[in-house]
């Protein structure tokens, strides 16, 4: 399990930096001792993201159907986090936004099969309980990466007319 641990901080590392590393480009002003203590929170958050899609997926399947699933629940094994980790790696800007995505419909369809097997849902139910999640984390993540930039953005003091 601690493999698992190590990936998932590792595919959050990736997916952080590929998203402050083109900021810090934008910004040449912003302090370089800020930069590792804002990379590991970054990459804390997202690997936490990361360690949420399937049991969230497991959530939402608990929803739509009827009885209780079989398992202990939905978990990441070292085989589904490996591919993961190499969209991590691809979300760097400019280094292929579409195969990032596509990789993780992969992973997606990868969870999606343990999930089926765990529940009355079928395949296809199964895959769309995945991407509901993947999706509803992705936009939830979103939206905080926004209010912080938001929030921490340099004022500029309004002109004295």
């Amino acid at each position: 399990m601690s493999l698992v641990f190590v990936l998932l901080l590792f595919a959050g590392l990736s997916e952080a930096a590929g998203r402050i590393l083109p900021l810090l480009a934008r910004r040449p002003g912003m302090s370089r001792r800020l930069v590792p203590g804002l990379l590991l929170a970054a990459g804390l958050v997202e690997a936490a993201v990361l360690a949420l899609w399937p049991l969230t997926a497991w959530t939402l399947a608990e929803l739509l159907i009827s009885s209780a699933p079989s398992g202990d629940g939905l978990e990441w094994t070292p085989g589904l986090v490996a591919p993961l980790v190499l969209a991590a790696v691809l979300a760097f800007p400019l280094l292929g936004p579409l195969l990032h995505l596509l990789l993780f419909v992969g992973v997606g369809a990868g969870l999606a099969g343990p999930l089926a097997d765990a529940t009355e849902l079928g395949w296809w139910g199964a895959a769309g309980c995945v991407a509901v999640s993947g999706v509803g984390l992705g936009v939830t993540v979103g939206a905080v990466r926004r209010l912080v930039v938001r929030a921490g953005a340099p004022r500029t003091p309004e002109p004295i007319a």
